[in-house]
Order: C-alpha cells, then structure tokens, then sequence
C-alpha cells in the first residue's frame, strides 16, 4: 500500500490512517478518484490493522471536485463516461469494509468529498470544519453518494433541502441535526478521535466487524438500487450548458448565468 500519490498511508497500534493529500484541500482530479476507487478495498487486506481513520492532510479534508478537472470532462464527456465503474465502486468499497473507518474531519468537506466522510461509521469533526454537498451548484447531479447517504442520516426532507441548495453546514450544526456524529474544538479533535478508536479497538474485533457489516446490509441495498441511475443521471447533466457555465463563472469569479438548458 505505497504506491499512492494522492494520498499518504501510515499504520500505528493496529490504525490504518488514510490522509487525502492533493492540494490546498485535497481536491479530486482523476488520480485521486482512481486511488479512492481501490484504496479501502486493499485496507480491507490489510493484515496489519484492524481500524481505519479517513482525515485530510492540512486544513481541509476534501473540498470536492479539482476544477481543472472539471473542465477537462466538460470538454470530452467520455473521460466523465469513464468514471462511472470507479464512482460506484468507491461507495461500495466504504460499504463493503468490514473494519471500522473513523472520519478525522479537520476541515471543509465538499461533494464527493462530504459523500465519502458521511459514509465512514463514525464522523469526528473539528468545531470549525464545514460540510455539504454543493454538486447543483457546479451543474451536476449528486450522483456519487449523496442522495443515497443524506436521507438516511437526516431524513429525506432536509436531505433534499441540502442536496437542491448546495448550503453547506458547519460542524457544531451537522452534529445538532445528527448529519455527523461529534464535534469537538479543532485542538481536541484527535484526542476525541482517539477516544473512540479505543473504545472500538478494546471490542472483540470480529463482534465489531460483523456488527458493522450487518448495520450496512440496508446502506448496501440501497446504493446498489440507487448508483447506476444516480451516475448516469450525473452524466448527462455534465453535457448540459448549464453545467460549462457553472464552471466557467467559478473559475472566473462571477455570477453564473444560468438559461436552463
């Protein structure tokens, strides 16, 4: 598990820390999203640990897409096309582990981003982090986890308030609505991490396995019922004219101009 280059991997006491490294804050480009599509299926193997955190190097833990990028599947929609197998396939890679993964969340979490921390067990968040799902607003659907995770962590309604506005949440309000499970100040937040890899740690390891692959049977369910449909609608809102503009006006720093096409 050394050949990542958007990531850093360092083990301790049975803990398998999984740090996004890519950036300012750790953007997705193509690298990155490749190495998330495989990187909890060889945690999974990994015979040297037995509990995963999932943080992000520096003071964000994933701000979503890389704008670059963006752009490059605007401009050849078969490279978007392509990443259909491996955007399902991070989603069923987080469900799928049986080892317990802690979310450190130590900064702003966005998109895809926000989809792979609310899909972790447990969510430990910095009191000045701030989390959402802001795909509307770059013209895509939220196709890559989002609506399969939101609804069950916070009910269908605010979900979809979320979703459809793109607002993004600071912690100490995620944890009110129960979107994440603690915040704590940021100088605390790898002692309160800490506290709960123990707790979980000092359990008979495969009652904790077992009882976490159990509790995501319905999770599973539902992202396999839900993923095909979700990307491809993803797809075609990555063709629409909407989304260039969406695009262009943040790269240029101006208000989008949207003609509903």
């Amino acid at each position: 598990m050394t050949d990542y280059t958007r990531m850093t991997l360092t083990r301790a006491d049975r803990i398998l820390t999984i740090r996004l490294a890519n950036g300012a804050v750790n953007a997705v480009d193509q690298a990155m999203h490749d190495e998330l599509a495989r990187v909890f299926i060889e945690a999974q193997d990994d015979p040297e640990s037995d509990l995963v955190i999932l943080t992000g190097e520096g003071r964000a833990f994933c701000a979503g897409g890389d704008t670059a990028w963006f752009q490059e599947t605007i401009e050849d929609p078969r490279r978007f096309r392509a990443i259909a197998p491996h955007a399902k396939r991070i989603v069923s890679s987080l469900l799928d582990i049986e080892k317990p993964v802690i979310c450190r969340l130590n900064g702003p979490a966005a998109g895809l981003g926000a989809t792979i921390a609310l899909l972790c067990d447990v969510i430990v968040a910095a009191d000045t982090a701030i989390i959402g799902d802001p795909h509307v607003k770059v013209g895509l659907v939220a196709g890559d986890g989002g609506a399969v995770i939101w609804p069950q962590l916070i009910g269908f309604a605010r979900a979809k308030e979320f979703l459809m506005t793109g607002d993004l949440i600071a912690a100490p309000k995620a944890a009110e609505m129960g979107l994440i499970n603690h915040c704590v100040p940021a100088a605390e937040l790898d002692a309160k991490v800490a506290e709960v890899c123990a707790k979980i740690l000092g359990n008979p390891k495969w009652a904790v396995r077992w009882t976490k692959t159990v509790a995501n049977i319905p999770l599973k369910k539902l992202a396999a019922e839900l993923s095909d449909a979700a990307i491809a609608y993803e797809l075609l809102s990555n063709m629409t004219a909407d989304r260039k503009e969406a695009v262009a006006a943040f790269v240029e720093k101006r208000k989008a101009l949207f003609e509903g096409e």
